[in-house]
């Protein structure tokens, strides 16, 4: 496996023969027994460089676990210390990563110049095993599992629009009243079709009908201040245009429980230092700025760092 990984950081079987300090054969030979004991072909060899197949695209990110995890275990065993070092896969949703996310980590590597993060953004959740995912931000309740959580904190929906719509149609003073008012809906590929409202037992779902839909928070904020209608997003998403009253929150004596925002892991027995290292460095800062942003004294300062 490090003979593999080697010649795939290096982009020759001659670099990984450098690397290691072992005869170049000798490299092509455990590359070879490697790709016989898989029966799967790992990489195609040309006459420049080295190129992963799919499989062998999906191997080498195991290996890289597999070999960080081992190190981790040799260090602990004998008491010997290191700097953290190596790749870690972080995913978060779209909005919250570019707002709070990536500046955090962007600090985190000048902390620790010998880590490399992949940041991956997406509003859906992605399967941290199948995946290879060492840490996510997850908002909404978690499911039973076997991951270990440390809450950063928790954020609201929130109905908002431009001044100038308000200005036009009319402020809705309850919930129903939406059924008179144009509506932009963030969703995916299907469309519920109703917002809820209200906690316990105060709690209920209206029927909206869409003017316009879109399946990025950013697209349904733009088309808020565009004047297109009453946008329902999580108040971090909203935050900025709110301060600046470019947005003007609606229907706020009808909000629903506020989501937790948590920072997960896989809990695996032996926490790689790399990924302890992120804990101890991410978590803290994300659980102050989510505090500030969700504050009642939100200002576009505040959200933009």
């Amino acid at each position: 496996m490090r003979t593999l990984v080697a010649a795939i950081d290096g982009g020759s079987l001659s670099a990984a023969s450098r690397a290691l300090g072992v005869p170049l054969p000798t490299v092509s030979r455990r590359v070879s027994d490697l790709e016989a004991h898989l029966r799967a072909q790992l990489v195609v060899r040309t006459s420049r460089k080295l190129l992963l197949t799919d499989v062998g695209r999906t191997y080498v990110a195991t290996c890289r676990q597999i070999l960080d995890e081992l190190d981790d275990a040799e260090r602990l065993a004998t008491g010997e210390y290191r700097t953290p070092r190596g790749e870690l896969l972080i995913t978060a949703p779209v909005m919250f990563g570019r707002l709070h996310v990536e500046p955090v980590l962007l600090e985190f590597l000048k902390a620790y110049p010998d880590i490399n993060v992949r940041l991956v953004l997406a509003d859906y959740v992605i399967d941290l095993v199948e995946n290879r995912v060492d840490a996510a931000v997850r908002i909404g309740e978690l499911p039973d599992s076997g991951l270990i959580a440390a809450r950063l904190g928790a954020v609201d929906w929130i109905a908002c629009a431009s001044p100038a719509y308000l200005a036009e149609r009319g402020t809705p003073q309850r919930p129903e009243d939406l059924a008179h008012h144009a509506c932009i809906a963030f969703e995916g590929l299907y469309s519920s079709g109703r917002w809820e409202f209200g906690q316990g037992k105060e709690a209920r779902t209206v029927p909206i009908r869409p003017q316009f839909s879109v399946n990025t928070a950013s697209g349904a904020i733009d088309a808020a201040l565009a004047g297109a209608g009453i946008a329902r997003v999580l108040s971090y998403q909203a935050a900025r245009a709110i301060a600046d009253g470019r947005l003007v929150p609606v229907l706020q004596q009808f909000q629903t429980a506020p989501r937790p925002v948590h920072l997960v892991h896989g809990g695996q027995a032996i926490l790689p230092l790399k990924l302890r290292a992120l804990m101890d460095y991410a978590a803290p800062r994300l659980k102050a700025r989510l505090a500030e942003c969700g504050s009642g004294e939100i200002t576009s300062e505040v959200c933009e760092r």
